[in-house]
């Protein structure tokens, strides 16, 4: 269970005109509390402090708190039930997709800490679905990395990610270093790139899949399709992506993905 040190008072309230909503102190409230889920402070099924003891252990009033659980709420992080209490829901990581959608970023953003491990690198043939995403000739060579994503010592994805070669030949040497996608990119002179289209959907694993994710095969993935391009519009990346459904919410978000 979370300790004071750990969830410590953002400041008094003070009455006045309202703060914008990403400095609120609801907002800043449901961020530590939201830190708090994803260390571990507080874990799957277990029970928050009622709104008064928050209320008083933020310095706020139990409206504010009441807003700060209802955010959560709709993140998928808590569950509300009437009589009995808030509670931390099963899955405690919620990974925002978007135009510039990146693992830590996102992370950060759940407050949880991880990074990417390489599994797996070689050089492939380009096949007729990669051929298309990548703009590139049917059997062009690509470099294929399998990819496991971790947040709070926990698997959250596996994702087969895929490159054209040679311009990205330096790719899975750079990626094991920094341990970013977005870094090793900038190695390689890509200082910004955008998401072009995810596409979602949801099915059962393979069983390689279900194995790295440590789940059963009878429990759905949430199997995610996407491309990223360059800022001249050129295809950097297609990558197939099977999150652990049981511990991850993906939220899109409307910044013209």
């Amino acid at each position: 269970m979370a300790t004071p040190s750990a969830l410590a008072p953002p400041h008094l309230e003070k009455s006045g005109p309202e703060q914008p909503e990403r400095d609120s102190f609801w907002s800043r409230i449901a961020q530590q509390l939201a830190d708090a889920i994803g260390q571990g402070h507080y874990t799957p099924g277990e029970r928050l402090p009622s709104e008064h003891a928050l209320a008083e252990q933020f310095g706020v009033n139990r409206h504010t708190i009441r807003r700060s659980l209802a955010h959560l709420g709709q993140r998928g992080l808590v569950r509300s039930t009437q009589g009995r209490g808030t509670f931390v829901e099963a899955f405690a990581v919620d990974l925002a997709l978007g135009k510039r959608t990146r693992h830590r970023q996102s992370l950060a953003q759940a407050g949880v800490r991880g990074g990417l491990q390489i599994l797996q690198s070689h050089k492939v043939l380009a096949l007729a679905d990669q051929a298309q995403a990548l703009k590139v000739s049917l059997g062009s060579p690509l470099l294929c990395l399998q990819v496991l994503g971790e947040g709070a010592g926990q698997p959250l994805h596996v994702s087969e990610r895929y490159f054209p070669l040679p311009r990205f030949a330096g790719m899975a040497d750079a990626v094991a270093h920094s341990g970013s996608i977005t870094d090793a990119f900038a190695q390689h002179g890509v200082s910004d790139y955008q998401r072009q289209e995810s596409r979602i959907s949801a099915r059962l694993p393979s069983p390689d899949v279900a194995a790295l994710l440590c789940q059963v095969n009878s429990r759905p993935v949430l199997l995610v399709s996407s491309v990223n391009v360059d800022p001249q519009g050129v295809p950097i990346e297609f990558a197939l992506a099977w999150f652990a459904g049981d511990r991850v919410t993906l939220t899109v978000k409307n910044d013209g993905l």
